[in-house]
């Protein structure tokens, strides 16, 4: 007896995914869209700059002067592009109809237009060094659209993730001690809170008793911020920063720049930006209006946070719980908070310690995507995910947690994930790549986790490098770093526009997707690894289990380059198989296993029927 599957998800592909407009306001759809729960999410991350440019007047951010003043140079990769929240809206069919359902944006608060040294400045066009936390940067447009879009999203039944930073700001701070320091680190103990300057310098901060005490009387008496280096602030700067508060220098660690170890990790300013005390309790209730007010008046449905592992884990402790109680006051049931928790290794251990220090619900999988990096390249066999996979378990709350992680291949901070196959399978071969591109994207859509694609990889998009390398323009580019490149599965450049509902990557997503969103067991389904090759590129067999409703679905990858033929167990409740996607037995070849042919690179997903 075959059972068939369809929820919340299958309705969201079927009213929203192929709509041509927006959802009217009595659509179900739309009304249940806080119910989603995170696991049913498909998420689409955009820098606003590099998508599409709705409003060309708002390119200099209504400054004057030249691009060292207002940040705009579309040709450089640097700087300003044009790119905007008007255009993002404009491209809401276009995200849809893929089957995304929530979509994550760079920040797109208020930042200093342009920062660096001589001869290594660039523009803030990716958000992240912010000056105003209470509005929407003029390049990007203003608060009125940001609601707006908000607005057009949740029409279409699209849940819309804000990327937040409470690390840092923009760098404003500089230190009378200059450049002659290398701005090095300096630490608590060499250079202790009670101390001018170091241990023989003049008492300061009499009475205080550490940062790890949380009493605001004890932050009282932290009134003099030069135990360490003495910050200073040019006169034009020193209400730049919004809200107000933001401009007392005595609420930053002001050690100078963090080298990513050890305490300089949480102390440390973030190459060069000021970094915030955030074990002050200031600084946590600033923090906690601040991002509170934006869920209060626009009604967004989560948070990505940026550099969440270089602040302390107390404050995450507070600042958490306060924003899962605005939004549930808001009336949003399944708000979405997951961490940045930089590393580039297949496991998941640092993202587990970070979120059991700091209770963060989720992080960005981090070690997916390395792991999907080195599999579907075939410089590792499929062993590699498997094993990685198995660590589910040590995740607080175990491995029911690892099914709201935001997986992911390639980003704006490390590159792209067809960049990555190319380097670690040494190829350039198109048609082989473009097959292993593809072979990752299944895995994202098939394996455990919320599946994120990053903007450009439905068109092919392949960076040079990370960073400002790997952050294109969707609408035609003037960089030539970005133009001297051959897409992937098309003959286009990043020189035209680039928004093709028929490119072979952006229909493949819309069906993974489809796929996705109509199997609970894809959805919410834990994990058992039935297969993998040891030693040399081939298969990777996932069962993936839905208690809730029953289902179960076996989800197989090919990760050689020659077919194969493997018969494999599966749970013995299995009587059946139907398929959902790909190439799939007609029927179990005996109780209790199922054999399973694959071409080259090739993936499928079967759903095992049950009597149950």
């Amino acid at each position: 007896m075959t059972r068939i599957f369809v929820g919340i998800a299958a309705a969201l592909w079927a009213g929203t995914a192929l709509a041509s407009g927006p959802v009217a306001a009595d659509n179900p759809v739309a009304a249940a869209i806080s119910e989603r729960q995170l696991e049913d999410e498909i998420i689409y991350f955009v820098l606003p700059d590099r998508f599409a440019n709705g409003d060309p007047r708002n390119d200099r951010g209504g400054l004057t002067g030249g691009a060292f003043d207002h940040g705009f140079d579309p040709t450089h990769k640097g700087f300003y592009h044009g790119g905007d929240l008007k255009g993002l809206t404009a491209k809401l069919d276009y995200i849809q109809g893929m089957g995304v359902t929530a979509i994550w944006f760079a920040p797109i608060f208020k930042n200093k237009p342009v920062q660096g040294k001589p001869g290594e400045e660039s523009a803030g066009y990716h958000g992240y060094w912010v000056t105003d936390f209470t509005s929407v940067d003029p390049h990007f447009g203003t608060n009125a659209e940001f609601k707006a879009f908000v607005d057009a999203a949740h029409a279409r039944g699209m849940k819309v993730y804000m990327d937040i930073i409470t690390n840092h700001t923009a760098d404003v701070i500089d230190y009378a001690e200059g450049e002659s320091t290398g701005y090095r680190y300096r630490s608590k103990g060499e250079y202790p809170f009670s101390r001018r300057g170091g241990p023989d310098g003049a008492p300061i901060n009499s009475g205080f008793a550490g940062d790890d005490n949380a009493d605001p009387a004890n932050w009282a008496k932290l009134t003099d911020p030069t135990f360490a280096y003495s910050p200073v602030v040019r006169e034009a700067e020193k209400s730049v920063k919004v809200p107000a508060w933001l401009n007392d220098v005595t609420l930053y660690h002001n050690r100078g720049n963090s080298h990513w170890i050890g305490e300089s990790s949480v102390y440390g300013d973030f190459s060069g930006l000021d970094d915030l005390a955030t074990e002050h309790p200031r600084v946590v209730a600033g923090m906690i209006d601040i991002f509170g007010q934006w869920i209060d008046d626009h009604g967004i449905d989560g948070f990505r946070i940026d550099t969440a592992k270089h602040v302390n884990p107390q404050f995450w402790q507070a600042f958490v719980p306060a924003m899962l109680k605005r939004a549930e006051a808001k009336g949003i049931r399944h708000f979405h908070i997951f961490g940045e928790i930089a590393y580039e290794e297949p496991t998941a251990t640092l993202a587990a310690q970070v979120m059991a220090e700091s209770r963060l619900p989720y992080a960005l999988d981090m070690g997916f995507a390395k792991a999907a990096q080195m599999v579907a390249s075939g410089k590792a066999p499929p062993r590699l995910m498997a094993e990685f996979l198995q660590q589910d378990a040590i995740y607080p709350g175990g491995a029911a947690t690892a099914l709201g992680l935001p997986t992911f291949l390639g980003n704006h901070d490390f590159g792209r994930f067809s960049m990555f196959l190319r380097q670690m399978s040494g190829s350039d071969d198109e048609a082989t790549l473009l097959a292993r591109v593809k072979l990752g994207h299944a895995m994202m859509f098939l394996l455990r986790g919320v599946p994120t694609v990053y903007y450009g990889d439905e068109q092919g998009f392949i960076s040079d490098g990370n960073d400002q390398l790997a952050r294109e323009d969707m609408f035609p580019s003037t960089v030539a770093a970005y133009n001297d490149n051959n897409l992937i599965g098309s003959d286009a450049t990043t020189a035209e526009n680039n928004f093709d509902t028929a490119h072979p990557l952006y229909r493949l997503i819309g069906e993974l997707a489809k796929a996705r969103s109509t199997s609970p067991a894809l959805r919410r389904g834990l994990s058992s690894v039935r297969a993998f090759e040891e030693a040399v590129p081939g298969l990777l067999a996932i069962e993936r289990h839905d208690p809730a409703t029953g289902q179960r679905v076996l989800a197989v990858f090919n990760t050689g380059e020659s077919p194969l033929s493997r018969t494999i167990e599966v749970s013995y409740r299995a009587t059946g198989v139907a398929p959902l996607l790909g190439q799939c037995p007609a029927a179990p070849a005996a109780p209790g296993s199922v054999t399973v042919t694959l071409p080259p690179f090739g993936y499928a997903a079967c759903i095992l029927e049950t009597d149950d």
